[in-house]
């Protein structure tokens, strides 16, 4: 496969996942109704980031694809965090069970830290575009940590 599919495929499916996501939980998000902590970012910002979030998990991953440093475990951590993270959206928006979105949250942030280390320890570059990932994902922590205690 061309280097060109291996990254256009890559990139695709965070983001579809993402977009797929964002469809299902848009009518139930309520986010702007929430009582707000005070460095809560406007909710327009949200898809701007995690748009730029799943095209460099993608790129990661086509990154580590393209020079054939893929095997099992790296397939299964990528796909775990992936399928972890979408989930968090339905937990927190839909089923709005704040407090177990914050655990779940927890989750998500130990594995992308496994996902840095392993793609890391196969490609340096792979492993650090992940860093906006995690530090994201810490902030969201807050965010979610913090909207529940205000809204409980």
């Amino acid at each position: 496969m061309s280097k060109f599919k291996i990254y256009a495929k890559s990139i695709f499916i965070p983001v579809a996942v993402g977009l797929l996501i964002g469809a299902i939980t848009s009518s139930s998000m309520e986010y702007n109704t929430l009582i707000q902590p005070v460095l809560a970012p406007p909710s327009i910002l949200f898809p701007i980031v995690w748009t730029i979030l799943y095209v460099l998990m993608g790129v990661s991953y086509g990154i580590l694809e393209s020079k054939s440093l893929v095997d099992t475990e790296i397939n299964f951590i990528y796909y775990l965090q992936l399928f972890v993270n979408s989930m968090w959206s339905i937990i927190f928006f839909t089923f709005e069970w704040r407090l177990f979105a914050f655990i779940w949250l927890l989750i998500l942030i130990l594995l992308i830290v496994m996902m840095i280390i392993k793609f890391y320890n196969k490609d340096n570059v792979a492993g650090l575009l992940q860093i906006p990932y995690l530090l994201w994902a810490l902030f969201a922590s807050y965010l979610n940590l913090s909207i529940y205690l205000l809204n409980r």
